[in-house]
């Protein structure tokens, strides 16, 4: 759940990152963006680190040039964007664009091959906390994404394995 990714997050940004000092930049009109940032700045403090700023944009925005800048003045060493493949890709481009040399962070949303297309190597070098992992061992897992290739012919992410599962859900609530 939402909770648990930003906790998730904050704890392996300050204890495995090291991290000590982070932005957030967050999408103020989105409920997902705004729980997760919420969470990540809470816990992140509560585990002895600082959020120095957060910034904020609306779904849609193309230049992110006067946040990123904004960001960059704070010389903080992690970047939380709870924010959707869509507007990360381009988040990330700018910010190499500006030089802003931070490690970026995010959740599910993030979880496309579209990210890589919009980010280029920008998004290199990012952590991302999510519920579904294609390389999972796990024989569910596998024959999931082994059934779902077939039939689509692409390997599905987590929005895909989402679905199946509220499918599932809901055929067994109608027996």
């Amino acid at each position: 759940i939402d909770p648990f990714q930003g906790f998730v997050m904050a704890k392996y940004a300050k204890e495995d990152l090291k991290m000590t000092k982070a932005a957030i930049l967050k999408d103020v009109k989105s409920a997902y963006s705004m729980g997760l940032a919420e969470v990540f700045e809470r816990k992140f403090a509560e585990l002895g680190g600082k959020v120095l700023t957060t910034e904020s944009y609306s779904k849609g925005d193309t230049d992110f040039r006067a946040q990123l800048t904004a960001i960059k003045k704070q010389k903080v060493e992690g970047l939380y964007i709870p924010g959707y493949y869509n507007d990360v890709g381009i988040i990330a481009r700018q910010a190499k664009e500006l030089g802003l040399k931070v490690t970026m962070m995010g959740g599910d949303g993030w979880d496309s091959e579209k990210l890589f297309e919009l980010g280029g190597d920008a998004v290199n070098g990012a952590y991302v906390s999510n519920h579904y992992s294609a390389q999972d061992p796990s024989p569910t897992v596998q024959n999931f994404i082994k059934n779902y290739t077939a039939k689509y012919g692409a390997e599905p992410d987590s929005l895909a394995a989402l679905g199946y599962d509220s499918a599932k859900v809901a055929i067994e609530a109608m027996k």
